[in-house]
């Protein structure tokens, strides 16, 4: 499983480069584990004794670095005897009265520099903030240190009934990994299980659904063996590619288990049926698994990691599923006994039968009305394309029911967020951060910068510099300010005197004293808003401020690297399809070479596309990398129902002396039940994904299988009708396109001949005497 920090923004580019600069300086942005709380009873003393022991329990658990919270709150105090400031404590035991409490309660209130960080005045809510460890942040142990933190909130609810709510990146990132986790397992079982029971009501055989079963349960072995081979991680993402082989390579067994029994139900013999099989529809098998397989190879085309990976393992077992299809399915039919009467009732099947036949009268009566309606939907469709829009949430999958969502929304209500930002201010100089100049400027940013909606107070040294000038008066609230010319000398003379033990300056300094970080937290509000929050706010705010050219600023940390991910990965999946199409195209232009027939077989899959980009439109659904992955995908998926029906069609074409309306008829009624079948084992296998917990695995699951039974229903009506109009039927026979030879030659006009009745008669004169 994965457990780094992943991003879609690859490694090449500046944002990622300054980001890792960022990180080490000052470590790990996105490191700090929140629990929250807001109610009153909260500071009664019995209730805040178990509050204080919950903090010294997660303080000593392994992999925390430090935590700091109300019950461990830290005051900078003025050190007469050293001449300097030292960091002490605000409890230092305990307290054993509400008195004793109460005091505490009203110190921490004036310690200014906590305000709106750990503490609202306003109405109470306070924060426990967990320090992780770097070592564990970005390994397995972080989901049970995580879980060992839930376990003693719970004790601590359970004891005083004081909600707690849970956040902060580590806490996010192990509920979305445990839920990959958990959703890979679940989509194996309800995709196998969906599929056999569809399997099982076409074919009314065990048997026709065993076989295909075993070979995917095979691939999906490859499957994650592939991902082990080539040392990949599971991610979100990852851990869809076992479910969509399932769902992808079920139609190879029911297109072969079809056509055995077609075959056989013609002359009953099992080893040629099985051979007519693989030569009949081996070679356009191959073909359709490489278009589906072209869908997910494009994206490592792409510059980032996490497509390619996908797109890698993804594309190599969609091939490989032809593999294991073309050599099991046959190699066990060939030693399971022949199919009975009843197992070949589904060639028969009579609402089957009904519907395709009132699809070839619609095709042949009412083609223009075909075209007609089809015109009006795509205007509608592309009408509702113009509604399209781009944005993604940081905990955008998660439902809004769900209690990760809830807490997030009250760590935003009460302190404007949890997610990480950081602005990096470079002066040039070592130790110009403490230059009274510069630590003016950095506050005139934080006062403009306070106000804005969404984001947190800003905290950097000149929130510790306040701090200092608070304590040098004694913890005055009113003196809580930088320091001004009549005391600034004594007070850098006393911060010079700190020890390395109270140093706590070096989390918003770098070790030469040039570059200062100021950190605030953010609401997620979508990439969309936060964009254009950075870029036509808080960056022009840092512009005017630092007009400087000899000051370098810039705005990072894993928040803004999630809003330029979610950039990179449209603009990628955006290539990805405009080269799967292209391609695509070529494959078709080298199975038909014939430019009208390739147009003709790529308008009925455009226009699923089309609508299902509609209707995100309408509904309000964005364009985010797990929905824009649907168009790539099942672009792939569903040009396979036209090459079928196209290699159909042309053997048909030369069978019935290129009369178009009868090979158009044949075609139908042969090749429209696979395609029936395959197309609602296709809808039914992506429509699983809706139990996810993850509302991009929804609507990918939700909009492919939509887009997919519209390209059943555009190549069954549509495609035909475009042949019936433009297609007039003549074939130069000596061209031979590859489709052609997608079988070695067409058996159907073979004379079957018994060689049991054959008689050589001795001393015949075509052979010699002695032969019999």
């Amino acid at each position: 499983m994965a457990f780094n920090f992943n991003t879609a923004v690859p490694s090449t580019d500046e944002n990622f480069k300054y980001f890792q600069s960022f990180k080490e300086k000052f470590g790990e942005d996105g490191n700090i584990l929140v629990l929250g709380a807001k109610d009153s009873s909260l500071y009664e003393l019995e209730n805040f004794q178990k509050y204080n022991a919950l903090n010294e329990t997660i303080t000593n658990l392994e992999g925390i670095s430090n935590v700091i919270s109300l019950a461990s709150l830290q005051r900078i105090v003025k050190n007469r005897d050293n001449r300097s400031f030292d960091l002490q404590p605000l409890m230092e035991d305990t307290p054993q009265t509400q008195e004793e409490l109460d005091k505490v309660l009203e110190e921490a209130v004036k310690l200014k520099l906590y305000t709106g960080q750990l503490l609202n005045p306003e109405n109470g809510a306070t924060l426990i903030l967990v320090n992780m460890e770097r070592e564990v942040l970005n390994s397995k142990g972080r989901n049970d240190l995580v879980n060992d933190i839930k376990a003693l909130g719970e004790e601590f609810v359970a004891e005083t009934g004081i909600e707690l709510h849970y956040s902060g990146m580590p806490f996010v990132r192990t509920i979305m990994q445990q839920k990959t986790d958990k959703e890979l397992r679940l989509f194996i079982v309800l995709s196998l299980s969906i599929t056999a029971i569809i399997l099982f009501l076409f074919f009314r055989s065990w048997t026709s659904v065993f076989v295909p079963l075993i070979v995917i349960s095979v691939v999906v072995v490859w499957v994650l063996g592939t991902i082990g081979l080539f040392n990949y991680n599971i991610t979100i993402l990852m851990g869809l590619i076992p479910s969509i082989i399932v769902v992808i390579g079920i139609p190879n067994g029911v297109y072969l288990i079809n056509k055995y029994h077609q075959e056989f139900a013609r002359h009953g013999n099992k080893p040629k049926a099985l051979s007519r099989m693989v030569r009949k529809i081996g070679m356009v098998t191959f073909i359709t698994n490489f278009t589906t397989a072209i869908g997910f190879l494009v994206l490592i085309t792409t510059d980032i990691k996490l497509l390619k990976e996908f797109g890698l393992v993804a594309g190599i077992n969609i091939l490989a599923t032809f593999i294991v299809s073309i050599i099991l399915i046959p190699g066990i039919l060939s030693y399971l006994p022949s199919p009975k009467k009843k197992h070949l009732q589904h060639l028969e099947f009579k609402a089957v039968g009904k519907f395709l036949g009132l699809l070839d009268s619609i095709v042949h009566r009412h083609r223009y009305r075909v075209f007609a309606v089809t015109a009006v939907i795509l205007g509608v469709a592309i009408f509702g394309l113009t509604k399209l829009y781009s944005v993604a949430y940081m905990v955008d999958d998660i439902p809004e029911q769900s209690t990760l969502k809830q807490d997030l929304y009250f760590f935003e209500d009460n302190f404007s967020g949890v997610m990480p930002l950081e602005i990096i201010i470079d002066f040039g100089k070592p130790k110009s951060t403490i230059n009274a100049r510069n630590l003016r400027k950095v506050d005139r940013l934080e006062k403009a910068l306070e106000p804005l909606e969404n984001i947190s107070s800003p905290i950097s040294i000149v929130s510790f510099a306040k701090a200092v000038r608070q304590a040098f008066y004694n913890g005055n609230e009113r003196f809580y300010g930088l320091p001004s010319p009549s005391d600034r000398n004594v007070i850098l003379s006393y911060l010079s005197n700190r020890s390395d033990e109270s140093d706590f300056l070096n989390s918003f300094v770098d070790s030469t004293g040039q570059v200062m970080r100021v950190s605030l937290k953010i609401a997620d509000i979508g990439s969309k808003k936060m964009d254009s929050l950075i870029t036509n706010v808080v960056q022009p705010e840092i512009d005017k401020v630092f007009d400087d050219e000899s000051v370098d600023t810039a705005v990072t940390g894993s928040t803004l690297l999630f809003v330029k991910g979610n950039q990179f990965l449209i603009e990628n999946l955006r290539f990805s399809l405009l080269l799967a199409f292209a391609i695509i195209a070529v494959i078709m232009a080298i199975l038909f070479a014939n430019i009208r027939m390739i147009i003709i077989s790529l308008i009925p899959n455009f226009i699923p596309l089309i609508m299902t980009a509609g209707i995100m439109g309408f509904f309000g659904i964005p364009l985010k990398p797990s929905t824009a992955l649907i168009f790539s995908i099942a672009f792939g998926i569903s040009v396979d129902d036209s090459i079928h029906f196209l290699a159909k069609y042309r053997q048909e074409l030369f069978a019935k002396n290129f009369f178009v309306p009868v090979a158009i008829s044949n075609s139908i009624k042969e090749t429209g039940s696979s395609m029936l079948y395959t197309s609602i084992i296709l809808f039914f296998g992506f429509i699983i994904f809706v139990f996810s917990d993850f509302g991009g695995t929804v609507a990918l699951g939700l909009l492919t299988s939509l887009t997919l039974f519209f390209a059943m229903i555009t190549n069954l009506t549509l495609l035909p009708a475009l042949l019936m109009v433009f297609d007039s039927g003549k074939r130069n026979q000596k061209i031979h396109p590859l489709i052609e030879h997608y079988e070695f030659y067409i058996e159907d006009e073979d004379e079957e001949i018994d060689t049991q009745n054959l008689l050589i008669k001795e001393n015949d004169p075509f052979v010699g005497s002695t032969d019999k």
